[in-house]
């Protein structure tokens, strides 16, 4: 997982990275990664230029089906809402900065 979130910082996708569906593009991706017999998974988002912020990372815990549990996409939902918030607190305080010099 962690040269996948690499690869994302240098603006690639590693191989075990794929778009998550439900968040509207390729902007929300999930590493998938076997470990020891279970799967795990890391969620990020590189929707926000000279960013890449980790959502959510965890282990799937069940034996049936793909899909990620509803209660983890909600996760997803609320700190992709909250990564929004911080990125714009961020540009509005770089901004500041910029002006003040």
């Amino acid at each position: 997982m962690g040269y996948a979130l690499y690869a994302a910082q240098k603006g690639d996708i590693d191989s075990a990275a794929k778009p998550m569906k439900g968040f509207g593009g390729a902007s929300v991706v999930e590493i998938v990664a076997p470990f020891a017999g279970d799967a795990w998974r890391a969620v990020y988002t590189v929707r926000f230029p000279g960013a890449v912020y980790v959502l959510h990372a965890f282990q799937k815990k069940s034996k049936s089906g793909r899909g990620t549990p509803k209660k983890e996409i909600e996760l997803i939902h609320r700190r992709l809402a909250a990564a929004e918030r911080d990125y714009k607190e961020r540009q509005r305080l770089n901004e500041d900065q910029k002006k003040n010099r």
